[in-house]
């Protein structure tokens, strides 16, 4: 039977329990009720005890009661479930990598990128000022994640989480590409899946990198992201995104049709010298170049991914790199089911 976390004589004092105990990410939570759980392990299409994601390295396991008692306590609303069950079934992949992304000292966030129908019907935001604040579903759902890793996983600062300065993605890095102003495929077809289907793709990452190019045509603005992608602060041979504004989309597409195109361009020219690496101690071994002596932030072209998002105005873009120097983590895609379709699939 379903119970709910500890209440006190009010409203009030139960969210000062809450932060006494350390259920919270720094900021109020909802308290939960019986009702409010029931609701939404409905809304999700799972059962009470049900567990839905495992991570051996540090033995537990996070029942369907407790996604969505965090889920409350970050202000969710019940037709959030889906997404977010399906975005711990991506975390919970080994190719996540959850164990360490989420202990290391680099302070990766959980990059959770949602395509299809469901972002309309969930309203989250793919437009102006995704990033931040304002959206109910962007900060909340990844606000779920967080207060997941934190109460289920043992993910506490300074505890199981001993990021050196950590990452403002951590309370919540979710959004959704610009479908609709891409002039490319989105990532979901681009990844074999429909039009009609709803995906969530995730990435342990640092924060967002930004690239400025306010009258570049093309090829300016694809040099400038590949200086930002090749700069010393960061330096990793993991997987990426640049997460292009509408603006500097429909300029590159004028000149690259395809992604392909724009992956190659910047595989073949984000690099820089092994010798500046280790020169400046950003790494302390040959080993990383290539036959010329350069080094790139990713293996192959097809470890640069390419998304659309933001308002329709501006010349500012990002780049957003996994975590970790080495490859220790790469991006894990998954279909969000309906309540129904998951409730079938159990049964």
């Amino acid at each position: 039977m379903i119970e709910p976390i500890e209440f006190k004589e009010n409203f009030w004092e139960s969210i000062d329990f809450y932060h006494e105990k350390g259920w919270t990410d720094g900021l109020p939570v909802i308290p939960p009720t019986k009702e409010m759980i029931e609701s939404f392990l409905d809304s999700g299409g799972i059962t009470e005890g049900q567990i839905v994601f495992e991570v051996p390295e540090r033995k537990r396991s996070v029942s369907a009661e407790k996604i969505a008692i965090n889920a409350i306590l970050a202000g969710c609303l019940p037709i959030y479930m889906p997404v977010i069950i399906s975005a711990l079934e991506a975390m919970a992949d080994p190719e996540y990598n959850i164990h360490s992304s989420a202990s290391s000292t680099g302070g990766a966030a959980p990059f959770i990128l949602i395509n299809g129908p469901i972002r309309s019907e969930i309203s989250l935001n793919s437009g102006t000022n995704f990033y931040g604040p304002g959206t109910r579903a962007n900060a909340s759902i990844g606000r779920a994640i967080r207060l997941i890793l934190i109460n289920c996983l043992g993910a506490k600062p300074g505890l199981m989480d001993r990021s050196t300065q950590g990452n403002p993605g951590k309370y919540s890095l979710t959004f959704g590409e610009n479908e609709e102003l891409s002039p490319w495929e989105p990532l979901s077809m681009e990844l074999g899946f429909k039009k009609e289907e709803s995906t969530v793709t995730l990435l342990a990452t640092e924060g967002p990198h930004n690239i400025q190019n306010h009258y570049g045509q093309s090829k300016g603005i694809l040099d400038t992201a590949c200086h930002t992608m090749s700069s010393l602060g960061s330096m990793s041979e993991g997987q990426s995104f640049f997460v292009f504004s509408p603006e500097h989309a429909k300029i590159i597409s004028e000149e690259y049709k395809t992604k392909q195109e724009i992956k190659e361009y910047i595989f073949e020219n984000a690099k820089i010298s092994e010798d500046i690496l280790i020169e400046s101690g950003k790494i302390n071994n040959n080993g990383w170049a290539d036959e010329k002596g350069n080094v790139r932030h990713a293996l192959t072209p097809d470890d640069i991914f390419i998304v659309v998002a933001g308002g329709e105005a501006g010349g500012h873009s990002s780049w957003v790199p996994s975590w970790s120097r080495r490859r220790n983590g790469i991006t894990v895609t998954k279909k969000i089911l309906s309540s129904k379709s998951r409730l079938l699939q159990t049964y």
